[in-house]
C-alpha cells in the first residue's frame, strides 16, 4: 500500500508544479501584453501619436503643389453607449494648410456619461507630421442624456512628411471613463485614459 501511495504523492506534487508554472507563464504573458502591443504598433505603423501645436506655431508655408488624402474613423468602445462617427470619411488637403473637420457623437443613455477619446495615425511614421490644433480629444467630454454634439478637429500635416506618404488614416477610439458605469453598459473603462492622452500631447499639461 505505500508504494501506491507514494506514487500518487509524486504524482500530485508534479500536478501542482504543472498548474503553478501555467499560472505564472499566464501572468507573465498578461503582464507583457501592453509592451508587445506597443512594439506591434511600432513594428506596423499602428497607434502613431499625434503632435499638438499652437495655432500661431501652424503657420508654414503651404504646398500647393502636393496632396495627402486624409482618412477619418472612430468608434465608441464597448461600455459607452454612444454614437460616434466622423461627419467626413476623407478629404484631400495641402500640406502646411490647416483643415477643420467634425465628429458627431450622441449620448444614447438616459443619464449624463462621461468619456475620453484617444487619437492615433497610421501609418505610423506620418504621426510625427500630423499636429492638432484643437481637438475634442484634447479634454474629456459629457454628454447629458440624449445630448447631441458636433466636435470639430482643426489640425495641420507638416509639409515635411515623406514623399511616399499618400494616405494618413485618423482614427478615435472613445471610453468611458467611469468603471462602475462601463460595466453597467457591458465594457470596460480604459485604464490610465489621462496618462495615455497626456503622452499623446506632451506640450500640455492637461494632457489629451
Amino acid at each position: 500500500m505505500t508504494a501506491p501511495q507514494d506514487k500518487r504523492s509524486a504524482d500530485n506534487r508534479r500536478l501542482a508544479l504543472k498548474l503553478g508554472g501555467v499560472t505564472l507563464a499566464m501572468f507573465a504573458f498578461g503582464f507583457a501584453l501592453a509592451p508587445m502591443y506597443d512594439l506591434m504598433c511600432d513594428a506596423f505603423g499602428l497607434n502613431g501619436k499625434t503632435g499638438r501645436i499652437e495655432e500661431p506655431a501652424a503657420t508654414q508655408a503651404v504646398d500647393m503643389e502636393r496632396t495627402v488624402t486624409v482618412e477619418f474613423t472612430g468608434l465608441a468602445t464597448s461600455g459607452l453607449p454612444w454614437e460616434f462617427k466622423p461627419l467626413v470619411k476623407k478629404i484631400e488637403v495641402h500640406p502646411g494648410k490647416m483643415t477643420e473637420v467634425s465628429y458627431l457623437v450622441r449620448n444614447l443613455a438616459p443619464e449624463e456619461i462621461t468619456g475620453q477619446a484617444i487619437p492615433s495615425v497610421a501609418p505610423g511614421i506620418s504621426a510625427a507630421h500630423f499636429n492638432k490644433i484643437e481637438c475634442f480629444c484634447f479634454t474629456q467630454q459629457t454628454l447629458k442624456p440624449g445630448e447631441t454634439r458636433e466636435m470639430p478637429v482643426r489640425f495641420v500635416v507638416d509639409a515635411g512628411l515623406d514623399k511616399d506618404v499618400h494616405t494618413i488614416t485618423l482614427s478615435y477610439s472613445f471610453f468611458n471613463t467611469n468603471k462602475l458605469s462601463a460595466k453597467k453598459y457591458g465594457g470596460a473603462a480604459m485604464e490610465q485614459v489621462e496618462d495615455h492622452a497626456h503622452h499623446a500631447h506632451p506640450a500640455t499639461a492637461s494632457g489629451g
